[in-house]
């Protein structure tokens, strides 16, 4: 087990909101450097096909200015490996798009996908670039993971969020024991695992208690929390949970 948790903190949706009105405020990098100082250990932004948010040049600008890595969330397309080749970011996490969709809504389906994700893996491995793919807890899925070369899995907590958020006890629980298992079988796999979405305070202390988790990427929760008590002091609270989350492993083991 690593005894420290890392946070990842996604930037996404402080572009959204200034794309919102156009312009250059809110700015996505002066966020990123306000998350570093407060205790973020790594920055989050995706590069959607349709820039609804992240722009190339935030891209750009986030790799030259930040001194944490750059986790480039992108879609396995020839145009977003090339832009990830060519910035050259600490990792890249591959994730499903749609242009419907308002937000990333589950897991890469890698056991239908793995003729897709492969090659991309693969350049991006070769350029040196550390890959994750962004997957449900499925046992099927973390396995293909494995066959298409991946060394990291980010877990897709949405959906154990959003039941735990809205009292639906039953399924929270079913959810949690996916995560849970998953996490297990991909450390068992030698992956290593990251998880997110939809993480709040609650949440991201409670699943801060499974060991073999090392990073959780969290974004809009702390932009929203934000508008209430500033950036710095969500993510202070945020580290705080995740720590008293890890302690509780600390203490049973």
């Amino acid at each position: 087990m690593s005894e420290y948790l890392r946070l990842g903190v996604n930037v996404d949706h402080v572009a959204t909101i200034r794309n919102a009105r156009g312009g250059r405020h809110p700015d996505p990098v002066r966020a990123a450097r306000l998350a570093i100082a407060a205790g973020a250990d790594g920055i989050t932004a995706h590069l959607r096909e349709d820039r609804r948010h992240i722009r190339d040049d935030d891209i750009a600008r986030l790799k030259a200015e930040i001194d944490k890595p750059l986790n480039f969330e992108m879609a396995a397309t020839d145009e977003m490996v090339a832009i990830a080749v060519k910035t050259k970011p600490h990792a890249a996490c591959l994730v499903p798009e749609k242009r419907t969709e308002r937000t990333t809504e589950g897991g890469l389906d890698v056991v239908r996908q793995a003729a897709q994700l492969a090659p991309a893996v693969a350049e991006l491995k070769r350029n040196g670039i550390h890959v994750s793919l962004f997957i449900g807890a499925a046992p099927e899925q973390i396995e293909a993971a494995v066959r298409v070369g991946a060394p990291v899995v980010e877990l897709h907590t949405g959906s154990w969020c959003d039941a735990v958020m809205e009292g639906r006890k039953g399924e929270a629980e079913a959810e949690w024991e996916l995560i849970r298992a998953g996490a297990m079988r991909a450390n068992q796999l030698g992956l290593e695992v990251h998880a997110g979405h939809g993480l709040d305070y609650g949440t991201a202390e409670m699943i801060a208690a499974l060991s073999e988790i090392v990073e959780l990427n969290i974004g809009h929760f702390l932009v929203g929390e934000s508008v209430f008590e500033g950036l710095d002091e969500a993510i202070r609270a945020m580290r705080l949970a995740m720590d008293r989350g890890r302690a509780r492993v600390k203490a049973i083991s």
